[in-house]
């Protein structure tokens, strides 16, 4: 069974001649949900898929080949992706980014064939969407941003019109609020939910005040109470409605860098936090330290250690992500010193950061294999691949781009096409085909 139809395309090409016609199928074929086959004969041009996002690919290969501005070469492409979860983290919480900035995000993203972005919506520095069980966290805690920048919050319209932006893209919306660290802003409506500050390595200065706006850029000071009155109600309350304004399969509540809290309040709170997500009907998703916790079974986790799981200085990382794998769940590899795209691109570079073993040149955002990164971990236990933008430093669209451009297409390629090292993931073809490389 397939349905055909020949949808209008532009009237010129990139180079100028007029394009041919496009005919797709949608077809009850072997196709997998994404997978499509691409035919280009002459000025005949032929789609077959057998869904809307496996159309949706082909045409970003399409585009792809246009915009070379050379007459489309004959080919015979069928095509698939090599992990199902393929994603853009932006982090809207450091600095606060408008919702036609995230739209633009969202078009980078998808022209790649990624499918997810995950909004970082909580932070210290900032609480990014109003709601309407608990409006007091973005009246109190959307203000200001790193360096006393101007804050900004979502409202429900906001986020619903990101949401459809995403679908119109083949896209699902991930939207992560942090717990229990980094949580200064939920105590500037919520002080008795939050415990005082906790003395952290990666603190500059003294301690921030509860009842202050933090604007600096130091982690692993805040935490919740494990026995904040009201806590799980708290909880229930907002990942609920987080969850019932998501239409997508997850939900990311954090589970990082709470370096100040005890280890078994820690447990307590991340459990709690996962297992209110579960009966939303949401997977839960946690960054990788969460991994020895005893979650849910199916939880995900977010790995942000380095390339080479088994160095010295990411093996403790690595144990904790595997562990989402032993217990049902998979794992979605952001590899910091390759897919941070917040890491400065060159060591003179105004915007960024290099904490992450220096600065991030493209060649070293794709010199990596998922298969690779953590021991032990199998093809079918990768959830898929995420690069990740944290905001430290970034204010505009115009940074977004620097940052995000062309590395973002290292992740992508590693989330669609096949091993590093194959005729498909090379770097000399990457560099070749990337503009900007």
């Amino acid at each position: 069974m397939s349905v055909r139809s020949a949808a209008p395309e532009p009237e010129t090409a990139p180079n100028g001649e007029r394009p041919a016609r496009v005919e797709t199928v949608q077809t009850s074929g072997d196709f997998g949900p994404e997978a499509y086959r691409l035919v280009v004969t002459g000025d005949a041009i032929r789609i077959e898929s057998s869904t809307p996002a496996g159309e949706f690919y082909a045409r970003q290969t399409l585009a792809q080949f246009q915009a070379a501005g050379e007459p489309l070469p004959e080919v015979d492409i069928r095509d698939e992706p090599r992990f199902a979860y393929r994603g853009l983290m932006l982090d809207v919480a450091r600095h606060f980014h408008p919702v036609e900035t995230v739209e633009a995000v969202i078009r980078h993203a998808a022209a790649l064939k990624l499918n997810a972005l995950h909004l970082h919506l909580s932070d210290d520095q900032g609480w990014r969407l109003a709601l309407r069980s608990h409006p007091e966290l973005a009246e109190h805690g959307s203000g200001t941003a790193v360096g006393g920048d101007a804050g900004g919050f979502y409202t429900r319209d906001d986020y619903a019109r990101i949401v459809a932006t995403a679908a119109a893209h083949h896209m699902i919306v991930v939207p992560e609020i942090d717990l229990p660290g980094h949580t200064h802003a939920i105590g500037l409506s919520h002080p008795e939910l939050l415990a005082d500050p906790a003395p952290s390595p990666h603190l500059d200065g003294p301690l921030p005040p509860k009842d202050q706006p933090y604007t600096g850029v130091g982690v692993g000071f805040s935490s919740l109470r494990a026995d904040g009155p009201g806590l799980e109600q708290f909880l229930r309350e907002v990942l609920g409605e987080v969850a019932e304004l998501t239409p997508g399969p997850y939900l990311h509540v954090g589970g990082d860098e709470a370096l100040g809290t005890d280890p078994d309040d820690y447990r307590a709170m991340i459990r709690l936090a996962t297992g209110i997500v579960t009966e939303t009907g949401k997977t839960p998703v946690t960054w990788h330290e969460a991994g020895a916790a005893g979650l849910p079974r199916g939880t995900i986790g977010q790995y942000w250690g380095f390339r080479d799981g088994s160095a010295d200085d990411s093996r403790d990382h690595a144990a904790k992500a595997l562990a989402f794998a032993e217990n049902g769940g998979a794992v979605i590899l952001s590899p910091a010193d390759a897919i941070y795209l917040d890491m400065k691109p060159h060591e003179d570079s105004p915007l960024g950061l290099t904490w992450a073993n220096g600065a991030t040149s493209v060649e070293r955002s794709y010199d990596w294999d998922p298969a690779t990164v953590i021991p032990g971990l199998a093809d079918d236990a990768i959830a898929g691949v995420e690069a990740c933008l944290w905001s430290e430093t970034i204010r505009t669209l115009a940074d977004i781009e620097a940052m995000i451009l062309p590395r973002i297409g290292s992740a992508a390629e590693a989330g669609w096409s096949r091993p590093a090292g194959t005729e498909e993931r090379e770097w000399e073809s990457f560099r070749r085909r990337m503009p900007g490389c």
